[in-house]
Order: structure tokens, then C-alpha cells, then sequence
């Protein structure tokens, strides 16, 4: 009766999907060719390209094109980490930005601009990894401790850890005069990413990958440490994997490009109300949708103000926050 049921809905499901990841990807090829063409100089366009212009050519492959580039491995990679974030708290509202780890990282970018200011980016890059991680492990710990599981008070104890450590950093960084250096950092923004200064994100990329060849393991410890455990799984072996696959996406991005909050919150509940938690199943919709939104709100920001730009994470923490308010909030969920 179960194999009945399962193979009359199966048929109704796939094509909804189907058509679903069909507008992703066409979304996906559209924004990214509208990414191109967007900017400040209009020397960049379809007849001045299809003419073999140097100067088009050149700001393409020097400017727009990395810039591209960088948007996508940013949405993608962002929207894993907030998966896999998921997966190991089993909480559908957390992701970097709202458990500390994000927070975290800034830490880490400030306590290289005191003790090595001279530091090169891929070192800078691995120091803020070392705090990413830490802040990921600090809340797995205090979460241990927390006697309600609800939806709501997991990820309001990650906003609190993450204020105080924000608070902490801002305290230093006021104090030591690095505020405006930090701010330059941690402002989520692409405006300056151009060939030579992007590269560093082909790890997040990698990381992307990792997580797709791990994804049944996320897809067992989501259901619990018991649970996963009953099935010969090393449960704390798959929970350092994902700290280390948040924590080097959390510093590629931040390191690159800066913050932007809300993305690996809400992308991957769309995509679980579209076709479910199985994680292999869900990466390339989550990598997908993620760079999708990025991209999307990157033209916002590029063209609102046309020729100057709003920083990205503006307009991320503002359509994020709204997606966030209607997964709340929307009618027949169970927030409790």
C-alpha cells in the first residue's frame, strides 16, 4: 500500500521539480549574462564585445568576469555552509551569520590587523579559519546545554553569542583605531573583486564539492547522534568535517568579499519545501539558488543607484530578513 502510494505521488512530484531546477538554471545562465553587462563603464556591451574591442574585452576579463565568477562560488558556498550548519544542530534557522561563527571570523580578521598586519591574504585567510572553527565548536558546545530544542530559542542563542563577540571585537577595534580597517573588511561588498583578487573562493568552491561527497553522512547525523550512531556512523568524525567545511567557507567569504547575512538561512528552506531534507539531493538546488540570489541582489545593488553602488550585504540582510519573517511566519508552520 506504502509502494502504491509512493509511486502514484512520485510522478506529480518530479515535474514540479523538474521545471523548478529548469528556472534555477535558466535563472541562473540569465543573471550571470545581465552580471556582465552591468556596470559603471559603458564600454562593456554586446556589439563592443562581438567587435573585438580591447578596452571591452580587457575590463571583461580583468573586472566583470571575476567579479561573476566570485558571485557565484559565494551563493553557492554560503547556501552550503548554512545546510550543512542545519544538518548539525537540526534546526532549520541557523546558519554562520546567526550562530557566531561569522562573528567569530571578524575576530580573527582584527587580531591579524594587530599582531600581523603585513600577513598575506591566503595566511590572513587561514587564521580567520582557525576562528571560524572555533566559534562553529563554542556553539555546538552551549547548545548541548540548551534544555529546550525549540526552532526559535537555538538560533537566539547563536545571535546573542555572536553579539558578544561582535561587541567584544568592535571594543578593540574602536580602541585601537582599526575600526574603519575592519569595517572595510567585514563589509559584505564586490567591488573591488577583480582577477587576482577572488581566487582564494575556488576553496569554498572545493568545499561545495566535499560536501556533496559527504552528503548522506550530513543526511544521517540531521536525524541525531543516537540515530546515526545505531547505523556504524562516526558521529563526531561527520560533525568535525562540517565544522571544518563552514569554517573555511565562512573565511574564504569573509576574507574575499565580507558578510552577508541571512543566505545559508533561507536558501535551503526553499529548497527543503520544494523537494525535502535529503542533503545529495538538495546541494545542487542549494548551490544553485544560492548563487541565483546572490547574483540577483548583487544587480539590485549595482543599478539602484546607478552608476554608484549599495554595499551587497544591505540589500542581502533586507530580502533575507523578509524571507526569513515569511518562513516564520508563513501560514500552517509550526514555530514552537
Amino acid at each position: 500500500m506504502t509502494a502504491t502510494t509512493a509511486e502514484r505521488s512520485t510522478p506529480t512530484r518530479r515535474p514540479r521539480r523538474t521545471w523548478v531546477g529548469v528556472l534555477i538554471g535558466v535563472l541562473l545562465v540569465a543573471l550571470s549574462g545581465a552580471s556582465l553587462l552591468i556596470g559603471a563603464s559603458e564600454s562593456v556591451s554586446l556589439d563592443a564585445v562581438a567587435a573585438g574591442d580591447e578596452d571591452a574585452l580587457f575590463l571583461l576579463a580583468a573586472s566583470r568576469f571575476p567579479r561573476t565568477l566570485a558571485l557565484v562560488l559565494v551563493g553557492a558556498a554560503l547556501a552550503i555552509a548554512g545546510l550543512i550548519m542545519q544538518m548539525l544542530v537540526r534546526n532549520k534557522f541557523v546558519e554562520p551569520s546567526t550562530t557566531g561563527v561569522t562573528e567569530f571570523g571578524s575576530l580573527g580578521m582584527l587580531a591579524a590587523l594587530v599582531f600581523f598586519p603585513g600577513m598575506p591574504i591566503p595566511l590572513r585567510m587561514v587564521l580567520v579559519s582557525l576562528f571560524a572553527l572555533l566559534g562553529t565548536w563554542v556553539f555546538l558546545r552551549i547548545i548541548r546545554f540548551v534544555p529546550v530544542r525549540s526552532l526559535v530559542l537555538v538560533p537566539l542563542v547563536g545571535i546573542m553569542l555572536g553579539g558578544v563577540v561582535g561587541a567584544v571585537t568592535t571594543f578593540f577595534a574602536y580602541r585601537l583605531d582599526l575600526l574603519q580597517a575592519l569595517g572595510t573588511w567585514s563589509q559584505g561588498s564586490f567591488a573591488t573583486v577583480m582577477r587576482g583578487r577572488y581566487e582564494l573562493l575556488w576553496l569554498a568552491g572545493a568545499m561545495v564539492i566535499i560536501a556533496w561527497i559527504a552528503a548522506d553522512r550530513f543526511s544521517v547525523i540531521g536525524l541525531g547522534e543516537e540515530f546515526a550512531t545505531n547505523l556504524g556512523l562516526n558521529y563526531r568524525h561527520v560533525v568535525a568535517i562540517g565544522m571544518v567545511l563552514i569554517a573555511v567557507i565562512t573565511s574564504a567569504v569573509l576574507v574575499t568579499a565580507g558578510m552577508l547575512p541571512f543566505l545559508g538561512l533561507v536558501v535551503p528552506n526553499i529548497v527543503s519545501l520544494i523537494i525535502g531534507d535529503n542533503v545529495r539531493r538538495a546541494i545542487p538546488w542549494v548551490a544553485g539558488l544560492g548563487a541565483v540570489f546572490v547574483l540577483g541582489c548583487d544587480i539590485v545593488a549595482r543599478v539602484v543607484r546607478f552608476p554608484y553602488e549599495i554595499p551587497l550585504s544591505v540589500v542581502v540582510g533586507v530580502i533575507g530578513a523578509a524571507l526569513f519573517l515569511w518562513l516564520l511566519l508563513r501560514k500552517g508552520s509550526r514555530v514552537h
